[in-house]
């Protein structure tokens, strides 16, 4: 609908703030509440009008009105040449080409014909008139247009015999209306761009853009301005050096093509296997091959010429190569780095730098990596772990105490207590057994070990031993023993000192003690 034209009175006061008061097109624009470009459209005419401000006084209205907006001259067509409208539409396909370099060759050839806004005019109503516009507005090459068909196919499971419905991929190029037929088994996202993948090696090359609709697979936020492609998607755009443009919500000749696309594999494909059984996907496909070759190689009602014919004819050499190695599924999570300095999903948990903790984070994945993005960049990577409660941690990512603390470990700490003597390594070894997370009894063997620098190896091997017989396996029953020298009171050899729970299983004895009589202290009895 034509846009309504202001009265005078607004106009010249558009004219007035413009040239007498001096102010800038934009703050015309937003003093009147009309937009920039008809302020500068006032000026323009005005000038063209030959007119200067202040406008003559005898001026009237009306008169300024004929002034600015005289009308349009009436075209003069007779004896003009006509151009061929078919081709400037074929020329129009080739990429590069507009309507203004065509009226430019043709007033080259013909220096009294139609002027440009009169061969637009005329061109724009041959083409209105004319039935088919399947390439008036597609570039060779340019789009293809996909989507899932809204009709299903029946599988049939061979053993149990339970059906289930498979869906249908369907792929159409913009120029040549060649469509692509995929069975899937779900709307899933892997399988959206296994079908992506496919359709390009059919086509044998990719295109310049990717139309689909607002589907949740392709998309993950539908919006007419600024729809969000889905991350994997976006990889495999730039996998393919293509663009995804989505189709705009409520907007059907945005997407007419893959419409009109599915609509012939609904009726010409899906419609003459409804009566048939499925045993298997492979099996199902075969059958949409065969009946995709026939709606390919028929005619086209307003072309001399199939869709396969036009393809290979005029598309196909405008397609994209293929790169050399094949697109690799990447799936995306989101998620935000915890204190611990590790990422979470699906049960699993990937440490990042500790430096990250709290931020938020992409995390890519693989069937066998994983991979930690922070804005575009990896800051981790990780082999795939399986089942839950699985846990990766690198150490590099902990922080230097934490680093030193994964160092340790219990059969560490048996090493480093076998250096003062056995007994020392046997009560560090029952001590840590004895906490129900060896980590809780790291500090103590800390302490055992250590008390060979202030009481020598010796007296500790001596002090542990009189310790394990007295089954006190704590830090402070050995320090207690060296503070008091107790542990000075031992006669037995270190060699022969067996832990308190050792001697009782394998002797049946008890420990040996100055203080304890023995068995033989009752014989004496007897025999006197």
């Amino acid at each position: 609908m034509a846009r309504k034209r202001l009265n005078m009175r607004k106009i010249k006061e558009v004219l007035r703030l413009r040239l007498e008061q001096g102010l800038s097109a934009r703050d015309v624009s937003a003093a009147c509440s009309i937009g920039y470009g008809t302020v500068i459209d006032y000026g323009n005419r005005l000038k063209a009008a030959g007119l200067i401000w202040p406008l003559p006084a005898e001026l009237s209205d009306s008169q300024l009105e004929s002034l600015l907006f005289p009308p349009p001259p009436k075209p003069k067509d007779v004896n003009r040449p006509v151009p061929d409208w078919a081709a400037v539409r074929t020329e129009l396909s080739r990429k590069g080409v507009t309507l203004t370099l065509l009226w430019q060759e043709y007033k080259k050839e013909s220096p009294d014909g139609f002027g440009y806004s009169r061969f637009v005019e005329m061109y724009r109503e041959w083409e209105g008139s004319h039935t088919y516009t399947m390439i008036q507005h597609h570039r060779p090459g340019e789009k293809v247009y996909v989507d899932f068909v809204g009709l299903t196919l029946t599988l049939t499971d061979p053993e149990t015999g339970q059906k289930g419905e498979a869906q249908i991929f369907a792929a159409a190029t913009g120029y040549s209306q060649l469509l692509y037929a995929r069975v899937c088994l779900t709307q899933g996202l892997r399988e959206w761009l296994d079908c992506h993948v496919l359709a390009f090696e059919f086509f044998g090359g990719a295109p310049e853009v990717v139309v689909p609709d607002n589907l949740k697979s392709g998309v993950s936020r539908a919006c007419r301005y600024d729809p969000d492609a889905n991350p994997s998607y976006s990889d495999l755009a730039r996998h393919y050096n293509v663009a995804v443009l989505p189709a705009r919500t409520r907007k059907p000749r945005d997407k007419a093509k893959v419409e009109n696309g599915v609509q012939q594999i609904e009726r010409w494909i899906l419609a003459p296997l409804r009566n048939r059984t499925f045993f298997s996907r492979e099996e199902a496909q075969e059958a949409i091959d065969a009946e995709l070759l026939k709606v390919n190689s028929r005619q086209l009602s307003d072309m001399p010429l199939s869709r396969r014919e036009l393809f290979e004819a005029q598309e196909k050499a405008f397609l994209q190569p293929l790169p050399a190695e094949a697109f690799v599924f990447f799936e995306w999570r989101k998620a935000k780095v915890g204190p611990d300095y590790h990422v979470r999903f699906d049960s699993q948990a990937y440490s990042v730098p500790h430096r990250l903790c709290g931020k938020r984070v992409e995390v890519r994945l693989t069937t066998f990596r994983v991979e930690v993005l922070l804005d575009g960049e990896i800051v981790a990577s990780h082999e795939r772990g399986f089942g839950p409660r699985y846990v990766s941690t690198l150490e590099e990512h902990m922080p230097e105490s934490h680093r030193e603390f994964a160092a340790w470990t219990p059969q560490r700490f048996a090493t480093w207590a076998a250096e003062s003597g056995p007994c020392v390594r046997k009560f560090v070894e029952i001590m840590l057994a004895r906490y129900v997370h060896p980590e809780h009894g790291f500090r103590p063997a800390f302490g055992i070990i250590g008390l060979a620098k202030q009481y020598g190896d010796e007296r500790l091997e001596r002090a542990c031993a009189r310790a394990l017989r007295a089954d006190a396996t704590r830090y402070s029953n050995v320090k207690s023993i060296l503070e008091k020298g107790l542990d000075q009171l031992e006669t037995q050899p270190q060699d022969d000192l067996k832990p308190h729970v050792k001697l009782q299983a394998e002797e049946g004895a008890p420990p040996v003690h100055e203080n304890v009589r023995g068995a033989d202290y009752f014989k004496k009895e007897d025999a006197a």
